[in-house]
C-alpha cells in the first residue's frame, strides 16, 4: 500500500534540508565572504542520518506522524548554522568549535532516535517499569551533587566523566515523564472521583494532595541543592500538566500555579542564587545591576541584540550576536533574533507550536491511557521549556538557565529531545495502526 504519511514526511524533509543548507551558505557568505565546503560536507552526513531515520520509519513505523521529524530537523539545522556563525566570529576551529561538537552530538542524537524507533517496538512495555523509571529519574537528578562527579559550574547540573560532560537532568525529564504517566494511569480514579465542591471547582482531599506536594518538594530540593531553577520548574510544570490531562480537574492546575508561585517567592527570599535572578529581572537596566558580578549584563546585551535585529533582522552572518556571553547556548534565541529578526523568531516559534500540537494530538487521539499521558507529557515539556527560555531572555520572567530545545549548543539536551521525537513517533504509529489496544 502507498505510504502516504512517509511520502509527506520525505517532501517536508527535503524542504528542511534546503533551508538548513541555505542557512549555512548564507552564514559563510555573510561572516567569512566565502563558502567552506568542509562544513557543508559534515552537514551532508547529518542529512544522511536524517534520511536513515526516515527509511527506518518506512520499514518499522510506516504510520508514524509525518511532521515531527522534519520540524526537529530544521530546528537542529538552524541552531547549527547560528552556532557555526558565532564560531566563525570567534575564530574557533576543529574540536574547539562549538559547531563541530554540536554536529557530533546531533549525529549521536539521530543514531539514538533510530535505535529507540527500532528497539521500542511496543512503547507499552515502558508501563511495566513505571517505578524503575521513577527511581532512575531521581538518581539522574542527584548525580551532579555526588562528590567527584559534579562540575564547578554556576548551577550543579553537570556531571563530568573525564572524557566528556553531560546534564543528567535532560534524560531525567524523560524518565520522570514515563513514571508520571504510569503512576497517574494507576491512581487517576482516586485523584479525579473524590473531593469537595467549592467555588465552582472540585478540590481533592488532603490524602490526594500527597503526590503534588511531593513533586513540589522535589522541585524545591533541586532549586536548593543544585541551584537549578529551570529544571525544578520544568519537572513540576510537567507533572501538573499530566495530572490535569489524567483527571480533567482545573483545581489541580490552580493548586499547581499557587504552589509554583509560592515556591518561587520563598526561594527568592531565602536563596541568594534565586534572589539574584529576580534582581536581574526586575532591575535589569540599572547600571549597578549590570556591572555587578553575576548581574544583568548578559540579559541586557541579549535584549539589545534583539532590538538591533528589528523586524527582518540583519541577515545571517551580518549581526554581532557573539557580543553576548554564551550566545551559542543560553542565548541562542536572541542570537537568531538579531540576524533573522522578529519575523524569523515568529517562524521558529510556530515550528515549536506545531511540534507541540502534533504531540498533544498524538496523545489525545489514542485510546491508550498510558500513551496519551506520555505523549502529552513530553510534548508539554518541550513547550514549557521554550516558554521558560524565551520568557527569560526577553525579560518576561526571571532567567532560569534552561536551553532552547534543538537549537542551543549542548549534547545532553539534543540527545534527550531527539529521544522524545522517537517516543512520539512510536506512539503515533501505534495510535494509527493499533487503535483498539488499551491499558488502564
Amino acid at each position: 500500500m502507498p505510504q502516504t504519511q512517509r511520502n509527506r514526511e520525505l517532501a517536508l524533509l527535503i524542504f528542511a534540508f534546503v533551508i538548513n543548507g541555505a542557512a549555512v551558505v548564507l552564514v559563510q557568505l555573510g561572516a567569512a565572504g566565502e563558502i567552506d565546503p568542509k562544513f557543508l560536507i559534515y552537514l551532508g552526513a547529518l542529512t544522511a542520518l536524517a534520511l536513515a531515520l526516515h527509511i527506518t520509519l518506512r520499514i518499522v513505523a510506516r504510520d508514524a506522524d509525518p511532521f515531527v521529524v522534519p520540524i526537529a530537523t530544521v530546528l537542529t539545522g538552524l541552531g547549527l548554522a547560528e552556532i557555526y556563525r558565532i564560531d566563525v566570529a570567534l575564530h574557533l576551529h576543529g574540536w574547539a568549535a562549538y559547531s563541530t561538537r554540536q554536529l557530533a552530538w546531533a549525529g549521536i542524537a539521530l543514531v539514538g532516535a533510530i535505535g529507540v524507533v527500532i528497539l521500542l517496538r511496543n512503547y507499552r512495555v515502558l508501563f511495566r517499569y513505571t517505578y524503575i523509571f521513577g527511581l532512575l529519574g531521581i538518581v539522574l537528578l542527584l548525580l551532579p551533587i555526588v562528590p567527584g562527579l559534579g562540575t564547578d559550574a554556576n548551577a550543579d547540573v553537570w556531571v563530568s566523566l573525564g572524557f566528556f560532560s553531560f546534564q543528567p537532568g535532560e534524560l531525567a525529564k524523560i524518565c520522570l515523564a514515563i513514571f508520571f504517566a504510569g503512576y497517574l494511569v494507576r491512581t487517576r480514579d482516586a485523584l479525579a472521583s473524590v473531593g469537595t465542591r467549592f467555588l465552582g471547582f472540585t478540590w481533592p482531599r488532603a490524602r490526594e494532595l500527597g503526590p503534588l506536594l511531593v513533586i513540589w518538594l522535589v522541585s524545591l530540593g533541586i532549586i536548593v541543592m543544585q541551584r537549578d531553577l529551570g529544571t525544578g520548574l520544568l519537572i513540576f510544570g510537567m507533572f501538573v500538566a499530566m495530572i490535569y490531562v489524567a483527571t480533567g480537574k482545573t483545581s489541580w492546575v490552580l493548586m499547581g500555579v499557587v504552589l509554583a508561585a509560592g515556591g518561587a517567592f520563598l526561594a527568592s527570599r531565602v536563596l541568594p542564587y534565586v534572589h539574584g535572578r529576580f534582581e536581574n529581572w526586575l532591575n535589569a537596566f540599572d547600571p549597578k545591576v549590570i556591572d555587578a558580578n553575576g548581574g544583568s549584563y548578559q540579559l541586557v546585551n541579549g535584549i539589545f541584540g534583539l532590538a538591533q535585529g528589528g523586524l527582518i533582522g540583519t541577515g545571517l552572518g551580518q549581526g554581532r550576536p557573539y557580543l553576548t556571553p554564551l550566545s551559542q547556548s543560553d542565548y541562542i534565541f536572541p542570537s537568531l533574533g538579531e540576524e533573522l529578526g522578529l519575523i524569523g523568531l515568529f517562524a521558529i516559534l510556530c515550528l515549536y507550536m506545531v511540534f507541540t500540537s502534533r504531540g498533544i494530538r498524538i496523545g489525545l487521539n489514542g485510546q491508550d491511557d498510558f500513551g496519551k499521558l506520555l505523549a502529552v507529557g513530553v510534548s508539554f515539556t518541550v513547550a514549557l521549556q521554550v516558554f521558560i527560555m524565551v520568557g527569560g531572555v526577553t525579560r518576561l520572567i526571571p532567567l532560569t538557565g534552561l536551553t532552547t530545545p534543538f537549537l542551543a549548543a549542548g549534547g545532553s539536551s539534543l540527545v534527550a529531545n531527539w529521544i522524545i521525537v522517537a517516543i512520539l513517533l512510536r506512539i503515533s504509529d501505534a495510535v494509527r495502526s493499533r487503535p483498539r489496544v488499551v491499558i488502564g
